[in-house]
């Protein structure tokens, strides 16, 4: 598969040497993604109660997306569909902390990188770990090479990753405990800056390569620790005068969720969790804004083009919304897997406009092969389809149906509707999401041939993507 781009070395020889930063057919891609944001989550999807200057500003100036999904309702899973154009069950990572991104399966890094981009990771991976030699996170432990799969082996230049979650603000530390009644101590938490701080390690590290971890400067918010190493690539990238591909997967809003007193009195009258949850969700929009800010002094904003999402619908039991959808995290119904995201790229696209064309996470890596006219290997199966058409405004109606598994439960979803079974295909239901986006009336009596037809292609699709 990877001998297809070969074919590309003398046209990326030639645009590194000519400048690639300055050509508008190379622009600089990042990808920036939330953990368990929900759709409801954001200002510029509604949201009166959450700060989110940053990315209300950055998503009014492209396109904002009505109807977009991850490609499941947890965050391993998604994160293999971003990278790889297709369902993460293809590649045996069905839920989270299950199976790991295989050296097998071609990604938007490796493409790139043989396009001439300089190549980065920052933050959460979740899709393999780092160790063999101490315990770490999840799944790291001593002998279990079994697992080990780090972004260096899939494209990535450089990284400084996590293998899964870390608490929101001082990530190596376990978060203070609130309330040991309600058994929050290890899910929400505040910094209290007194001498009885904890320091307690929380069991987790940053990595920069396979049993290489960063033991120092690792205090104080997470998602600027993520930002601060993201720039740092980017800026010599620019440097060097080479673009950059650089995917930015925040830890925030996951649990632990941890913000400090001063970023807590910014929602006062609130709960608890609810200054914790939304002070740390503005904590990453801070963030968003730092790399704005960056763009600009840099002078390459216009030829920048940038994704942001959420990984999957909020957690139960925090205060993340799902807006008007039904479900949560871990559910295919709406608001397990709708989720705020937009599309920037002011040299080419429209500001201040916003879509309902249904799109997905699997949609990355053949819409931004499509804008740099990066031709696929014939043979690759995708799920994904191109966007670059819906983003121009000029596709208005998604012709291939997207679809979606999760243990014991199955769904496919088309422009128009959705058939969902909770119970592994024993049961269906049906709706129209254009008529009822909430998912309120199962209208599977009224339509039992279209509910039949979709049944077969799900059937038929998910077939295909069993492993061979």
């Amino acid at each position: 598969m990877r001998i297809v781009f070969s074919l590309f070395f003398c046209t990326t020889v030639l645009l590194i040497t000519s400048g690639c930063q300055n050509s508008p057919h190379r622009p600089n891609i990042i990808l920036m993604m939330a953990d368990d944001l929900g759709y409801g989550d954001t200002g510029f999807n509604g949201s009166t109660e959450i700060n989110t200057p940053g990315l209300d500003h950055l998503a009014s100036q492209g396109i904002i997306f009505n109807r977009f999904y991850s490609a499941s309702p947890v965050c391993s899973p998604t994160r293999a569909s971003c990278l790889t154009g297709r369902n993460p069950y293809r590649m045996g990572i069905p839920t989270a902390n299950s199976g790991h991104l295989p050296s097998s399966e071609l990604t938007l890094a490796e493409i790139l990188k043989e396009e001439g981009y300089r190549t980065g990771h920052f933050g959460k991976w979740h899709l393999g770990t780092f160790t063999a030699s101490i315990k770490d996170a999840n799944r790291g432990r001593p002998g279990n090479t079994e697992l080990i799969s780090v972004p260096t082996q899939h494209g990535f230049d450089k990284f400084f990753s996590s293998e899964s979650k870390v608490p929101t603000y001082d990530p190596m530390l376990k978060p203070e405990n609130f309330d040991h009644e309600k058994g929050e101590s290890l899910r929400f938490g505040w910094k209290a800056r007194s001498a009885s701080d904890s320091t307690v390690y929380y069991g987790t590290r940053y990595w920069t390569g396979i049993d290489q971890h960063v033991d120092d400067n690792l205090s104080g918010d997470d998602s600027a620790l993520i930002m601060e190493k993201a720039l740092v690539f980017m800026e010599e990238s620019v440097q060097q005068d080479e673009p950059f591909f650089s995917v930015i997967w925040f830890h925030t809003p996951h649990l632990p969720v941890v913000a400090t007193d001063q970023q807590r009195a910014a929602y006062p009258g609130l709960s608890l969790q609810e200054q914790l949850y939304f002070a740390t969700i503005s904590n990453l929009d801070r963030a968003v804004t730092q790399l704005s800010d960056f763009l600009k002094e840099q002078k390459i904003t216009d030829n920048t083009l940038i994704f942001f999402c959420s990984d999957n619908g909020p957690e139960n039991r925090t205060p993340g919304s799902s807006g008007s959808f039904r479900g949560r995290k871990r559910d295919l119904y709406e608001g397990g897997l709708r989720v705020p995201a937009f599309c920037v790229w002011p040299e080419k696209l429209k500001n201040k406009q916003s879509i309902d064309f249904p799109s997905f996470t699997s949609d990355y890596l053949p819409t931004i092969a499509a804008f740099l006219n990066i031709e696929l290997p014939a043979d690759l199966q995708l799920d994904g389809i191109s966007l670059k058409e819906a983003l121009m405004l000029k596709d208005k109606e998604r012709v291939k149906a997207m679809g979606f598994l999760y243990p014991k439960k199955q769904s496919w979803v088309t422009h128009e509707y959705k058939l969902i079974s909770t119970d592994q295909g024993v049961t269906y239901e049906l709706y129209n999401l254009l008529d009822d986006p909430a998912e309120s009336t199962n209208v599977m009596d009224q339509n039992p041939e279209k509910g039949k037809t979709l049944q077969r292609e799900l059937e038929d699709w998910i077939n295909s993507v069993k492993p061979k």
